[in-house]
């Protein structure tokens, strides 16, 4: 699943890292459109847009209003890095892959005069990777923190290699300790790939967290989860609530079409029933409209769901972000339907799906999430939560409820 689903209600750490790691020589100005409007008529000299493919649209026509205003204007981020030809139409220079090796030295040739076309990522050490300089804790319940990069599974549809690589870094561990200490919220979210990656870096990161009085929710692979119990006794001490999980799909022929092979259908119950056992919840997180499902599959989902008593969904149509595996092969059979990036935000069909019509995708996933999130069920599953009190349970059936109904 892929992990942008949640960017909206989180901050965003991309350009807070950058800033982090600009000279103090600069006078920098961060915007966050989730929350502010983008001044058109600012008077700096060099404006940086970070774009995922969702909102590229709207990036490129701010890029040029900017450039038609005399600005330089540089873009970066996941769209970029997968089609940096077509975002150089629009900027004046675009940073591909991780920016902190590429962003000084841009700055550099720009005073010089020299700025470049393209500039490509060195792979970034750990140790370089930079704490945010934040810029939004006020705006946000959850601070963000990134404790490793690179995720080496290599899953069809997944985007986040394109800027991260396959290569797996962890920060240290004291870094990452004093950036989680520095935090002003009481909770925070890991904007890591996987926590599970390297299960011995993770648990010597939660048993430093005991007693920081933090609460934090994380993503992790439940082949780990469902046979690892040291790690998630020091991830339940060290304040985790919820384990977000990509299960991706019910259908184990699904799993096998995507290549990820962290995922055996057989071991969710067990895995989301022992995480549950050690006091913390489970968010599933699926999609639908791989080659192998059939409009069955929404029956089959929503009865495995039930089962694995999985305390929240996330349902989403297969998305073939630009730069995947699934982009390339599904653009090589003529099955991409259209290049217009502001329908790929998780709810529409961009693709020609092999063995389910369009509407029954789109009716498919509207229905059983309705289903799954239905008062009754809501409310049940309130009921179930064993470390519930009654604050805790109205928030948590209202938010459900309304969020996924309305």
């Amino acid at each position: 699943m892929d992990k942008f689903i949640y960017t909206y209600a989180l901050p965003s750490i991309t350009l807070e890292q950058l800033i982090s790691i600009t000279p103090d020589k600069y006078e920098v100005e961060c915007v966050d459109e989730r929350w502010e409007n983008v001044d058109l008529n600012w008077d700096g000299n060099l404006v940086g847009i970070s774009t995922l493919t969702l909102s590229a649209n709207h990036a490129y026509k701010i890029a040029d209003e900017f450039r038609r205003r005399g600005k330089t204007v540089v873009l970066g981020g996941y769209h970029p890095s997968a089609l940096p030809e077509e975002a150089k139409q629009h900027a004046d220079s675009v940073v591909i892959g991780e920016a902190e090796i590429s962003w000084p030295k841009l700055l550099r040739d720009f005073e010089n005069g020299e700025l470049k076309p393209f500039y490509r990522a060195t792979p970034v050490e750990p140790e370089m990777i930079p704490s945010p300089k934040r810029s939004s804790q006020n705006y946000s319940y959850y601070g963000m923190v990134q404790a490793t990069r690179g995720c080496p599974h290599g899953c069809s549809y997944c985007a986040v290699q394109k800027v991260e690589g396959i290569n797996f870094r962890a920060r240290p561990i004291r870094k990452v300790i004093k950036e989680i200490e520095s935090l002003q919220t009481k909770r925070l979210f890991f904007a890591d790939s996987s926590l599970t990656i390297n299960s011995n870096y993770t648990k010597q990161l939660f048993q430093e967290m005991i007693g920081l009085n933090k609460k934090f929710s994380c993503y992790g692979n439940i082949n780990v989860l469902c046979n690892d119990d040291e790690l998630l006794n020091l991830a339940k001490k060290a304040g985790c609530e919820t384990w977000l999980i990509g299960f991706e799909s019910v259908s184990q022929d699904s799993i096998k079409f995507i290549g990820k092979k962290t995922n055996k259908v057989i071991d969710y119950a067990s895995g989301v029933k022992k995480i549950n056992n050690f006091g913390m919840m489970v968010t599933g997180l699926f999609m639908f409209g791989f080659d192998p499902d059939k409009p069955d599959i929404f029956k089959t989902t929503l009865k495995a769901i039930n089962k694995m008593k999985l305390n929240r969904v996330t349902c989403t149509i297969v998305t073939p972000y630009p730069g995947t595996t699934l982009f390339n092969e599904l653009e090589k059979e003529g099955r991409i339907l259209t290049k217009d990036w502001s329908k790929y935000n998780l709810t529409n069909v961009v693709f020609l799906p092999k063995n389910i019509s369009e509407e029954q995708l789109i009716k498919g996933r509207i229905s059983l999430v309705k289903e799954f999130y239905s008062l009754p069920n809501c409310l049940k599953r309130s009921f179930q939560d064993k470390n519930t009190d009654f604050n805790r349970f109205v928030i948590r059936t209202a938010r459900d409820y309304l969020f996924n109904n309305f």
